[in-house]
């Protein structure tokens, strides 16, 4: 609302809304335009697009041949045992991961919340890998989890404990996917947490202690229910994100060993993209689009509170 009254203020607000050619509405309409424009190019016309094109069989060597074949593709999708495998692996990452960064993002902030000195170092500590690209940290991670000479087994084997092979194996590459995952994307829930934190009132906490109330009962009936909104929504964003992997396997693995780390996004990529199928991977980006939304729309309904 400031913004659209400074305009109106300024030189060329004044001629145009002098002249009648804009009125009040106009104005914050022209300030959305720019946004409307962009989202409309970027967005919204390739859905549209990817939608079409599902009902196809658009190859991307043949852009002039395009064919519809009505619902072939979503036939083929649903008896794609690539699919499934890729769609549980979304969902176990998914699962494993959300839980377990929320929490760790929870218990972060809880550390960093406590006014100690130099406390701002560690919130930049804890902080800093969600500013680095995705791709270093994960070549970074190649490195630490290769089997041979990597810092993790060369500890394992300091203390005794059997050296592992980490992406190299079927069972294992999900699981060093999901942890590094979770390291590195705590630090962004971690400050959306810490500034619920500092939003709870300090009187509440000390009417708690003059009842009586010990910490844990005083973060049971305080913090938690302060927090809740919160915490509803750093589940949702992290869902939602946990669903779009894709440049960790796509760096780290190339969805092997035997696709135990190949996810819907990826193989969306890949027949798109490697296998030039424009039509299937249409259809799996449109299966995956009403996935999200559903999984969007269930959570919110489950996490509303009464």
């Amino acid at each position: 609302m400031e913004q659209i009254l400074e305009f109106k203020n300024n030189f060329l607000g004044k001629v145009l809304v002098a002249n009648k050619k804009v009125g009040f509405k106009e104005v914050g309409f022209l300030f959305c335009l720019p946004s409307l424009v962009l989202i409309s190019i970027f967005l919204i016309l390739p859905a549209f697009m990817a939608l079409y094109y599902s009902f196809t069989d658009f190859y991307l060597l043949r852009p002039n041949e395009i064919s519809f074949v009505g619902l072939k593709n979503y036939i083929l999708v649903f008896k794609d045992a690539t699919f499934w495998k890729a769609f549980f692996n979304t969902l176990y990452f998914s699962l494993t991961v959300v839980p377990l960064q929320c929490t760790l993002a929870f218990l972060l902030a809880l550390l960093v919340k406590k006014s100690v000195k130099g406390i701002g170092i560690f919130r930049m500590a804890y902080f800093s890998p969600v500013v680095t690209s995705m791709t270093v940290i994960a070549i970074l991670w190649i490195f630490l989890y290769n089997p041979n000479y990597g810092l993790i087994n060369v500890l394992f084997e300091k203390i005794g404990l059997p050296k592992l092979l980490f992406l190299k194996s079927s069972k294992q590459a999900m699981p060093s996917i999901i942890f590094m995952s979770a390291w590195q994307a705590a630090g962004y829930q971690m400050m959306i947490f810490l500034a619920g934190l500092q939003s709870i009132p300090d009187y509440l906490y000390e009417a708690a202690q003059i009842d009586g109330a010990k910490k844990f009962q005083q973060f049971i009936h305080i913090t938690i229910p302060s927090m809740y909104n919160v915490i509803v929504f750093v589940i949702m964003i992290t869902t939602v994100q946990a669903f779009k992997l894709f440049t960790q396997p796509y760096i780290m693995t190339q969805g092997g060993p035997e696709d135990s780390t190949k996810t819907l996004v990826y193989y969306i990529y890949q027949e798109g993209f490697q296998f030039r199928n424009v039509g299937y991977s249409s259809t799996i980006a449109i299966i995956f689009f009403l996935l999200v939304v559903m999984i969007s729309i269930s959570l919110k309904k489950l996490l509303k509170q009464d």
